[in-house]
């Protein structure tokens, strides 16, 4: 009796552990082995990547990987790219549409310590929001005028988009900021 009531019970089990196994297979060989971004199915976090070269004051390149909708100098801070102390002010507006641009009461560039130079014929350039005049008074007070071109901006206020994919950073000196 104890033996047949064993049977019972190890029956449903092994009947759940070739369905669990069976299910374990079908989704390993759903599931691609390299992820990638993807053209078809759901949206993936993949699809919110962008790649970014940075070159640094010495020439050398480095692509680093950014989140669609974060700040340039919050994706070079968490890949290791030193850009200096961040002007931690906040936009002041969002332009949405060509009719509407939403107030969002932000105090704007603080400093001008995190001055990058953006690739120029880069789309994604192009789609970002134009430099704030804030943004172009802390370059003009922080940076010599010769220092400046029309491709600087400061990488707290530049937003990543999705069409800043391939784009090139250039990173120059460092001002000085370690004095006490």
């Amino acid at each position: 009796m104890l033996s047949s009531s064993l049977r019972r019970l190890a029956r449903p089990a092994t009947g759940a552990a070739n369905r669990l196994t069976a299910a374990r297979r079908a989704l390993s060989a759903a599931a691609p082995a390299v992820a990638s971004p993807s053209t078809e199915g759901p949206p993936s976090v993949f699809d919110k990547i962008v790649k970014i070269t940075i070159i640094d004051p010495s020439g050398a390149r480095r692509i680093i990987p950014a989140m669609v909708g974060q700040t340039l100098y919050d994706a070079c801070d968490m890949n290791g790219v030193l850009l200096g102390p961040a002007s931690v002010g906040t936009a002041q507006h969002k332009i949405r549409s060509d009719t509407w641009t939403e107030p969002l009461f932000g105090e704007g560039a603080g400093s001008g310590f995190d001055h990058v130079l953006l690739q120029g014929d880069n789309e994604g350039v192009q789609a970002a929001e134009p430099a704030y005049s804030e943004e172009i008074k802390c370059l003009g007070q922080y940076w010599d005028e010769d220092e400046i071109f029309p491709e600087s901006r400061l990488a707290s206020m530049v937003e990543i988009n999705d069409k800043m994919e391939g784009m090139v950073v250039y990173v120059p000196d460092r001002l000085v900021d370690d004095i006490p």
